[in-house]
């Protein structure tokens, strides 16, 4: 097995998708994962702390949301500082759909990964609120608005990967947005 080969994490990622999309996540072993991706458990140990990882380890998201909130404008309504990160973070992830839609798809089939899946969906709420707070939004403001940018960013990201129109993510946010704004703005 090629100890050194080069994306072993990326290889890893792959052969765990693949097989927990054949075989299901509680079927599937890390011993399979690290085979099919011709390594070694102990290098797949190396990237993750377990199979659960592969799909919930560290994501480049959580950073590119609170770097691009703190990017924007200071001017900007919390909302829409919040709006603009997302759309932002939105465009790392466009070329991921299909993946997007494979991992989705695992999650939504097991339980225990729809728990995990929602707190690190809270994970990424409290980092935008916090974002606002240091650029001076009180409380409860600040936590509304993450909260709120939260729901927006599920609600256009179903929508994505579910697309067959082939919408662009960050226009499908948008889009939530400006229906999110609707509904608080009585009409």
């Amino acid at each position: 097995m090629g100890r050194w080969e080069p994306n072993a994490r990326g290889r890893l990622e792959q052969a765990a998708l693949d097989l927990f999309g054949e075989r299901g996540f509680d079927a599937t072993t890390v011993k399979e994962i690290a085979e099919r991706a011709g390594l070694t458990e102990r290098t797949f140990f190396r990237h993750f702390a377990d199979k659960r990882e592969v799909l919930f380890g560290s994501s480049p998201l959580r950073e590119s949301l609170v770097t691009a909130l703190d990017a924007g404008p200071d001017t900007a309504p919390p909302i829409d500082a919040i709006a603009a990160a997302l759309r932002a973070t939105a465009e790392l992830l466009q070329e991921r759909r299909e993946l997007a839609r494979r991992r989705q798809a695992i999650i939504d089939a097991h339980t225990e990964l729809q728990e995990r899946e929602l707190i690190k969906l809270a994970s990424l709420s409290s980092a935008l609120a916090e974002a606002l707070r240091r650029r001076g939004v009180a409380e409860p403001t600040a936590s509304l608005a993450a909260e709120a940018g939260m729901a927006v960013f599920k609600i256009a990201f179903v929508r994505w990967i579910n697309e067959t129109n082939r919408q662009d993510l960050p226009e499908l946010i948008q889009n939530a947005l400006d229906e999110l704004k609707a509904v608080t703005a009585g009409k």
